[in-house]
């Protein structure tokens, strides 16, 4: 991800969702852009690697921001879900000044807020399907939860998270000599968010005074949250210009996003129990809120890129172009305070342990040479090489070679050869964590450690990757546009989440190599009664992607009914798992079912839980002062095996411990209508799925008994996570736009 050519770093906060395919992200967190700043987006595919390194396996997105020395837009949009809550409400404006005549300052300043989402009924270890209460259960927790004000709806996990977002951001440049200029850029962000964990009885806490009387101090039960407050900073600063034939760009960059995480709403058990004990009568003042530490990332950029036209008797002039990158990263983890961490944690999610806590840092250079020609009119070739070398796993190297032909105006082909590699993140290597959920305690256990080490999991390298496309541009008609592109991506030790690795269930130990891990860490196991275990980031699989897409675009004129620009795209894709790494011995277990690298469920995120197929066909049509957008997109089938005993552990999609779950083809329809009122303000209104179609959601098993509960989570009804166009169903919108 570039920011007018410069490198962006990335965010700190991994995603570590077991059996999501976005599992182990932790990419550049484009909300810190404001969306008012953008001038334009490029896109680079084939062979980006070559010149960008790390990271452009798929392709390179350049992020090009407004230069206007003056004039400005000021932007406002209100909305919300048409069900299950999700209002939002934003406000940007920007503004352009000139700096004497040779240079300009252009700033954008943005918010942006958007509320809780919830969706699902009863919590079922409390409830039927029907919202009865099930037997067996005491008065402690009946009468508690009936006295909750949220009764009987208690659990509120499933759902977005309410944020609010403030954006700075700058761009600068000023002509200091002839073909010399200074520029400079950068952004500041900041985000709080909260999000639902799930409901604790009111019975999860307790303590027995001096005297033996029993004290139950948080009787209505409670739902704790996940609390973070996020900064993220950027800043480039650069001199570029021409001297005798050559252009140079020599350029700095600094990027950081912290992210200071706090359980709220919560309670430590064991401190309260510990306290408790040595008072006589029930204790006040429980401590509800928990800093539980903080993630950060930071990174310095140096780049310096040169290029230069030759004339070599060619159809046109031949460009060489190459550079070199230093690059220095920085992933650290804070602990947090005693009482987050000690017995067991904060409900919810325990703080960073010391265990945890520690500064990690790695340093990479880099060089590249590209160069450009037409060796004869029509066909164009372009080849280039980078060599990047990493403190902390070694060197790579990556290549591309791509041609284009055209055989006329109409009709040309287009085809790459390359490689590429992606590094893994500081984060994906030291991230360490312990989420305790209701009876289970799973730790996020880092590859980089000995701990991982001895269980027999190597440190992480880096993905490699070969790519193959082959395509052609087509003009048949004055106004169409037509492309298509078939591709190949292997990718050899592929970093992915494990599947969960069990250390016991219930009492029985599956791995005492993966309790002594947990141990070893500081972990208590005390609220695993279901399960405890941890999971891994590895270079786990090779995996090969073959797909095709396609895009068309055509402009029709009605004279006096307006002119409409139509637009489809279309794309193809399979993704194959062609290699499994074994399952360390020391973990290995036939008898529990723990065999395999990966569940089922894993394999699904990489191969089925995203569509194969997708179309988005678009008509805008404009007349006179009104507008209307019209799109459709189509997503293909989607699929996943869930886990149908609750634990997580989907061993085979021919294993009675696996369930498939199937969300069919579906059409999504988008709406917008814009007026303008006069040539500077801009109305608009519309919907994002505006029939309102809804997520599927996790039908309930075991009915009839008191084990009746949804297929995965808590909360019947709640929505199947891997639903492609999102679990919240309609959104609508307006929106005002002045220019000035």
């Amino acid at each position: 991800m570039l920011i007018n050519g410069k490198r962006r770093h990335t965010t700190a906060n991994l995603a570590v969702l077991g059996g999501s395919p976005y599992s182990g992200s932790a990419t550049t967190d484009l909300s810190f852009i404001p969306t008012g700043a953008i001038s334009r987006i490029e896109v680079l595919q084939d062979g980006a690697a070559a010149q960008y390194g790390s990271d452009a396996i798929a392709g390179v997105v350049n992020i090009i921001t407004k230069n206007a020395d003056h004039g400005g837009t000021l932007s406002v949009t209100g909305g919300s879900n048409y069900q299950d809550g999700g209002k939002t409400a934003s406000a940007s404006a920007n503004i352009g000044f000139g700096l004497g005549d040779k240079g300009f300052v252009n700033v954008t300043a943005e918010y942006k807020f958007h509320d809780y989402t919830q969706h699902g009924t009863y919590d079922r270890r409390f409830f039927y399907e029907n919202g009865s209460f099930k037997p067996g259960q005491s008065s402690v927790v009946t009468s508690g939860i009936q006295a909750n004000p949220k009764y009987p709806n208690v659990n509120n996990i499933n759902g977005d998270a309410r944020y609010s977002i403030y954006n700075l951001m700058f761009n600068a440049g000023y002509e200091v000599a002839d073909d010399v200029q200074v520029y400079a850029f950068g952004t500041y962000g900041n985000r709080v968010a909260k999000a639902y964990e799930n409901f604790r009885s009111p019975s999860r806490v307790s303590g027995t005074t001096s005297l033996g009387a029993t004290v139950y101090p948080l009787a209505q039960g409670f739902q704790p949250q996940e609390n973070i407050r996020e900064e993220d900073f950027s800043l480039t600063a650069g001199v570029k210009g021409k001297l005798a034939e050559w252009n140079w760009d020599l350029s700095a960059t600094y990027g950081k996003d912290a992210v200071s995480l706090y359980t709220i709403n919560s309670a430590n058990p064991g401190v309260f129990a510990m306290l408790q004990s040595a008072s006589s009568t029930p204790l006040t003042g429980l401590q509800r809120n928990f800093y539980d530490g903080q993630l950060s990332n930071s990174e310095w950029v140096a780049n310096l890129d040169i290029s230069r036209d030759f004339e070599v008797g060619m159809a046109k002039p031949l460009t060489l172009a190459l550079g070199g990158e230093y690059r220095q990263g920085n992933y650290s983890i804070a602990q947090g305070e005693w009482a987050s961490y000690i017995y067991g944690g904060a409900q919810s999610y325990p703080g960073f342990a010391p265990t945890d806590a520690g500064s990690y840092g790695r340093k990479s250079y880099a060089g590249y040479v590209d160069i450009a020609a037409d060796p004869i009119k029509g066909l164009h070739i372009d080849v280039a090489g980078r060599y990047e070398h990493f403190s902390d796993f070694g060197s790579a190297w990556s290549g591309k070679a791509n041609a284009r032909y055209d055989f006329s105006p109409a009709f040309a082909i287009r085809g790459t050869v390359s490689n590429g590699f992606r590094a893994p993140t500081l984060a994906e290597e030291y991230y360490s964590s312990v989420n305790v959920g209701p009876g289970s305690t799973f730790g996020q256990l880092p590859p980089n450690s000995a701990a991982a080490q001895v269980l027999g999991f190597s440190q992480l390298k880096a993905e490699k990757s070969t790519n193959f496309s082959l395509g052609f541009v087509a003009h048949p008609l004055p106004k169409l546009q037509i492309t298509v592109d078939a591709y190949q991506i292997k990718i050899k030790d592929r970093i992915v989440p494990s599947g969960d690795i069990f250390g016991t269930l219930g009492s029985s130990v599956v791995s005492a190599a993966v309790v002594n891990a947990l141990i070893s860490r500081g972990v208590s196991l005390a609220d695993a009664t279901s399960y405890a275990g941890i999971d891994i980031f590895t270079n786990g699989v090779n995996t090969r992607t073959r797909g095709v897409e396609a895009t068309a675009n055509y402009a029709s004129d009605f004279g006096d009914m307006g002119k409409v620009d139509w637009s489809l795209g279309v794309n193809y894709n399979k993704t194959e798992v062609t290699k499994i790494n074994p399952l360390p011995a020391s973990v290995y277990n036939a008898a529990f079912g723990q065999t395999n690298l990966l569940t089922q469920n894993s394999i699904d995120a990489l191969t089925t839980a995203t569509p194969r197929v997708k179309l988005i066909a678009n008509a805008l049509w404009s007349m006179g002062k009104l507008s209307v957008n019209l799109r459709e997109t189509m997503y293909g089938t989607t699929s996943q095996h869930i886990s149908s005993d609750g634990s997580g552990n989907c061993l085979g999609a021919d294993t009675a411990s696996c369930k498939y779950m199937k969300i069919g083809t579906t059409f999504i329809t988008d709406l917008n209508v814009g007026y303008k009122l006069t040539p500077k303000i801009r109305f608009d209104a519309g919907a994002n799925n505006l029939f309102n179609k809804g997520a599927p959601t996790v039908p309930t098993i075991n009915k009839g008994t008191t084990g009746e509960r949804p297929l995965s989570g808590n909360v019947y009804y709640n929505p199947l996570s891997f639903t492609p166009w999102g679990i919240n169903g309609g959104y609508y919108y307006a929106r005002a736009t002045i220019n000035f």
